[in-house]
């Protein structure tokens, strides 16, 4: 792809290599701290399916394992339809380097219907991004760095203090304005930093397990957002014996619900 690409459309580059398998590569502008940021690989797996002949529809569900750090350069996706019924489709991916499994996933995807509808979950009551400054994050995290966020409430701790709630609500956007599409709230959905930093007031060695996304928006309502903020908010439920949960919402400034995302998550302390 053309180096003059938008960092977040290099990083989704597939090629395809046979039936059933594309090949990916890590994109330098969106590290972590251990390999690429969990929320793009949960993207470029989005992307396969979506990419994919036999797809139908839209995406409706997306559950990805982490299972080992994915080293800097080439991989490969292996993913095939485990199920096609007439409104949704079932897919498993598996993510490889050097003959090794790295990452797991399934996705759903599924054509859309007009029904009743209605929307329990409360859209969060909270000050424009424009009245907000742009964030800061530390500079090791490189792919913080992509994105435009402005915490309305519980910003990355820097005082050691502890928090009794791990609550976090925040505007983001690419910091170079793109186009909202599914395969960017994949990855917007993981922008949320542990929980147990906040309750705990530091940075202390933590990565996503097992992130789960729901789409509830479909792709009009995705596309209606163009390149503007969108609203997320964040918390925990449970703290036990090295792992935590992280339950999250994304809403477009209009008050749509986007997504709702559930993760594990693994702590040192």
């Amino acid at each position: 792809m053309h180096a003059a690409a938008h960092p977040f459309d290099r990083a989704l580059h597939l090629d395809h290599v046979e039936a059933g398998v594309v090949r990916g590569a890590t994109e330098p502008a969106w590290a972590n701290m251990v390999g690429p940021f969990g929320g793009v690989t949960a993207a470029v797996l989005l992307r396969a399916v979506e990419s994919h002949p036999d797809r139908i529809g839209d995406p409706l569900a997306l559950t990805v394992n982490y299972t080992a750090p994915i080293a800097d350069g080439e991989f490969d996706i292996a993913l095939r339809a485990a199920r096609t019924n007439r409104s949704n489709q079932h897919w498993i991916l598996e993510l490889r380097q050097g003959g090794e499994v790295k990452t797991t996933a399934t996705a759903v995807f599924g054509l859309h219907r007009d029904t009743w509808a209605d929307t329990e979950a409360q859209f969060p009551e909270v000050i424009a991004p424009e009245d907000i400054p742009r964030s800061e994050f530390f500079d090791f995290v490189v792919w913080a760095n992509r994105y435009d966020i402005r915490f309305t409430e519980g910003a990355v701790p820097d005082d050691g203090a502890h928090s009794e709630s791990s609550t976090s609500t925040l505007w983001v956007r690419n910091a170079e304005r793109r186009p909202l599409d599914f395969a960017a709230l994949a990855s917007v959905s993981d922008t949320f930093y542990p929980r147990v930093f906040l309750r705990r007031g530091k940075v202390i060695p933590a990565g996503t397990i097992s992130l789960t996304t729901y789409f509830h928006a479909d792709r009009a309502q995705v596309e209606a957002v163009g390149d503007d903020f969108v609203l997320g908010s964040a918390h925990a439920n449970a703290f036990s014996r090295g792992y935590f949960d992280q339950s999250a919402q994304l809403w477009s400034r209009d008050g749509v619900l986007l997504t709702s995302s559930h993760q594990l998550v693994y702590f040192k302390d």
